[in-house]
């Protein structure tokens, strides 16, 4: 069935459009001003753009899983963040100001839209629409820098806003409050935008999911940290996420059916990264990054394969250590595991374990490329022994060009967020609570075979209770990041929730490790794996030693303000503390 999405448009000439991503460029765009700005369609044309700034999947999207120690890349330039070896850059493209100018435009000109006789709802609609992208870029900026300026409207060379000073993180996270809660009180519901044919737009609840988001990352982070009101922030996160959970606007994907041996199947996790995914028909996708249908119906492609399956991103042992055993425990602690020895294959790690580790990270047999499908990893291109899986689709490998939408916020994710938010306020939270977020999310996986005889047994990954919890000896906390971590994995959320839970100072100096180093890679018939890949005692790959790897609690959980920025605005732009 074909969709009907929103169409991009890139026509800077169409808007105050500025040369560079600086507040302080002058918009030379003021004839096409004199023709523009008459309706309410112009603001809604002018909103499209906004679409095109949500990440995606290119290089520099998907960049933000190598900051982590969850995945290894061998772009020396992604890397350095992971490993603590950057230094205060020249020039930034994350201080960035350019969409913000282009929120404000529209928010100014909007006034002029509704002089001249437009429908004030649907006037709102695309105000709402910038503040909420104005929210996200400044969000953005926030997790990286702190406090940063807040320019509200646009700027000429002449402006005394161009010196403006940076904001506390309070006053800049009340005014991305501000502007997400105008977008909720005027956007549509996604229904009302499906029933529009404007799949794809931002809604009320979609804005009320991001808000949540938000606000459990500052609770957490000062919590954490030591600072602020985090209670505030976690209610704010609990109750946001909790408003998208009763609105009935969102479920979770899931497509129940039979396997041949009896057991339930289910491919709904990995169809989420696939064409079946796609569309208002997933009710489980909140934000999306929209690529189209096909060649013929398209908003813009991406040769995803090329960032996920080469060597931009492979995933490391320190993440797939994490994925419970099918009896709901821990490696460390489940007697269905035992360390990978000689007689152990690739595919064989993947027994026993979670499904989304099978759905999320290619295995011996898995569709792949147009000449094979899946043996084992390439040592050059999997090069930690493991892939991602996700969004990898032959067909569109075929062509070098892929039309599978990303999400960007899932329900999955607000679920865990009112998970967390639950139990960061209270130490403690009840099986209720549990069985509408973590449960819920392991309910819609497959049945896993813990067979050891040739005679199938199939089970269901248990709940997690607080009597589970208690008796394996569990930390609750844990379990409930744990999950977190694996539903969302590779969707550029773990080097974030590093920083905010104040965890990076002890995770992201460890070794990252790959793969056990499995005796297949030196016989299989396909490129072999060298006999001198550096192994640790264990047999596991090693990727980077722990020697190579740093990460200053004192500086590090800040990103440095570009050089250049510092520059233009000494007296009251201060760099970061220890840069």
């Amino acid at each position: 069935m074909k969709k009907r999405f929103i169409y991009i448009f890139f026509a800077s000439t169409m808007l105050a459009s500025v040369s560079s991503c600086k507040i302080d460029t002058f918009p030379a765009d003021n004839l096409s001003d004199n023709n523009f700005w008459n309706t309410s369609a112009d603001l809604r044309m002018a909103a499209n753009y906004f679409y095109s700034t949500l990440p995606g999947l290119t290089t520099t999207d998907v960049a933000q899983d190598v900051w982590s120690c969850y995945a290894f890349t061998n772009s020396g330039n992604d890397r350095n963040i992971s490993d603590g070896s950057r230094v205060a850059p020249a020039s930034s493209g994350d201080y960035n100001y350019y969409g913000i100018f282009q929120a404000n435009k529209l928010i100014e000109k909007s006034t002029e839209v509704l002089a001249k006789g437009a429908n004030a709802d649907e006037v709102n609609w695309y105000v709402g629409e910038a503040r909420f992208f104005r929210a996200w870029y400044y969000f953005e900026m926030f997790k990286r820098f702190g406090g940063v300026p807040i320019i509200t409207k646009t700027l000429s060379v002449n402006s005394p806003e161009l010196l403006t000073p940076r904001a506390t993180r309070e006053e800049l996270l009340n005014f991305i409050f501000e502007d997400l809660d105008f977008a909720i009180s005027v956007l549509r519901s996604p229904d009302a935008l499906n029933t529009a044919k404007e799949y794809g737009r931002i809604s009320k609840t979609a804005v009320q999911a991001f808000k949540a988001r938000v606000a459990l990352f500052e609770g957490t982070r000062e919590k954490f940290h030591e600072y602020g009101d985090a209670n505030k922030h976690l209610t704010l996160a609990k109750e946001s996420a909790e408003a998208v959970m009763n609105s009935n606007d969102y479920a979770l994907f899931s497509k129940p059916g039979t396997g041949s041996g009896g057991q339930v199947t289910n491919d709904a996790y990995y169809n989420l990264f696939q064409e079946a995914g796609d569309g208002r028909a997933n009710k489980e996708n909140i934000i999306v990054k929209a690529y189209g249908v096909n060649q013929a119906n398209s908003i813009v492609s991406t040769p995803v394969q090329r960032y996920y399956e080469g060597a931009n991103v492979t995933p490391t042992q320190n993440f797939v250590s994490k994925y419970l055993m099918a009896d709901g425990l821990p490696i460390e602690k489940s007697p269905l595991y035992s360390e990978p020895t000689a007689q152990t294959t690739h595919a064989g790690y993947f027994a026993k374990k979670d499904p989304r580790m099978s759905f999320t990270i290619f295995k011996r047999g898995d569709e792949f490329i147009q000449s094979s499908n899946y043996t084992i990893p390439n040592p050059r291109q999997h090069v930690s022994g493991y892939g991602i899986r996700k969004y990898a689709n032959k067909a569109f490998w075929n062509i070098q060009a892929s039309y599978i939408d990303k999400p960007i916020l899932r329900y999955a994710e607000v679920l865990l967020i009112y998970a967390e938010a639950q139990y960061e306020l209270n130490g403690s939270i009840s099986d209720a609570d549990l069985d509408k977020t973590v449960n819920a999310l392991r309910g819609r996986l497959p049945q896993v075979n813990i067979g050891t005889t040739g005679v199938p047994n199939y089970v269901s990954l248990p709940k997690l209770t607080n009597a589970f919890a208690t008796a394996n000896g569990l930390s609750m906390q844990e379990e409930i990041r744990r999950e977190r971590l694996v539903e969302l994995a590779y969707e550029g959320q773990a080097y974030w929730d590093l920083i905010r839970w104040k965890k990076a100072e002890v995770e992201m100096k460890e070794s990252l490790i790959g793969s056990y180093f499995f005796s297949e890679y030196l016989t299989d018939p396909g490129e072999k794996w060298s006999a001198t890949t550096p192994k640790n005692a264990k047999g596991y790959v090693v990727l980077q030693d722990a020697s190579l790897r740093k990460f200053d609690p004192k500086k590090d959980y800040l990103w440095p303000i570009p050089l250049d920025e510092i520059a233009k605005n000494r007296e009251n732009i201060k760099q970061n503390p220890g840069w």
